[in-house]
């Protein structure tokens, strides 16, 4: 019977200060990334989002570096999801003696990093779950070659 090891460990951050579309905007930019680009990336973008998501993605691989005993350079940010949280809300007083309402919008961010240096058959239907293996058409039409992003065989072409 095969052996399920754990591969996956994340990192939750409650109730932070912003908007969930601003943080999205950042967090669409480094899904599927390795943890050394993601850093990279991280900090040479210049939103206000960046730092907190900055330090969650730290957080996720400190814990799978101590949970896991991975390595950081086999670490992917497999999935980060942004949600909306309670949204603070305050009175300003204005002139006349009426209230403005002022609104500070929250959001919870989940960061999931992965480890890929996995057995062989995990790595396989890892690779499978990701569409990186051969399209079924390929069998059917021998003489269309196709271009896939992470090799460097074939073009798109049409013969």
């Amino acid at each position: 019977m095969l052996e399920k090891k754990k591969t996956e460990v994340y990192a939750l951050g409650q109730h932070i200060s912003m908007s969930a579309d601003k943080a999205r905007r950042v967090i669409d930019q480094i899904r599927g990334r390795s943890y050394e680009e993601t850093l990279m990336i991280l900090e040479l973008m210049p939103y206000r989002a960046c730092y907190p998501i900055f330090k969650l993605v730290y957080s996720a691989a400190a814990n799978a570096s101590y949970n896991l005993g991975s390595n950081e350079g086999n670490l992917v940010i497999s999935k980060a999801e942004v949600n909306e949280g309670t949204t603070v809300r305050k009175l300003k007083p204005r002139a006349r003696g009426r209230s403005y309402p002022i609104k500070r919008p929250t959001c919870h961010i989940t960061i999931v990093v992965k480890d890929i240096s996995l057995p062989e058959y995990i790595k396989k239907n890892y690779l499978r779950g990701l569409g990186l293996k051969k399209p079924k058409w390929k069998n059917k039409y021998p003489d269309m070659t196709y271009h896939d992003m992470y090799s460097s065989e074939g073009i798109w072409d049409k013969k």
